[in-house]
């Protein structure tokens, strides 16, 4: 699959998705989770892979996790671990910051 324009640019992203915060975008017809922590912007599946809340409603911590707002499962999102091991990994899309914007890469779906 190619990879998917979201933004125009990294700042377009940085402003639609505050520090610390998460938020639902789609790419492709699918719902995906966008994050941004200091460490940068991260994509990962919306839904927690714990009971299926949706992750872009909850927040990013120091530890560069995404915290479900269901259970507080935290989610590494450099690795998509959960931190306690209690649930399988998010999973995890690559994201590129080009000059004409910022791309995600999906698999195909099945």
């Amino acid at each position: 699959m190619p990879w998917i324009k979201l933004f125009n640019s990294e700042a377009e992203a940085k402003a639609q998705v505050a520090l610390t915060k998460a938020k639902a975008v789609l790419a492709d017809g699918r719902e995906i989770c966008l994050a941004h922590t200091p460490a940068g912007l991260f994509a990962v599946e919306n839904l927690c892979p714990h009971l299926g809340d949706a992750l872009s409603r909850g927040t990013t911590n120091y530890l560069n996790e995404i915290i479900c707002p269901w259970h507080s499962y935290r989610f590494h999102l450099a690795t998509g671990e959960e931190c306690k091991g209690r649930t399988r990994p998010l999973q995890r899309f690559p994201l590129e910051t080009r000059e004409d914007g910022v791309y995600v890469h999906l698999p195909e779906t099945p």
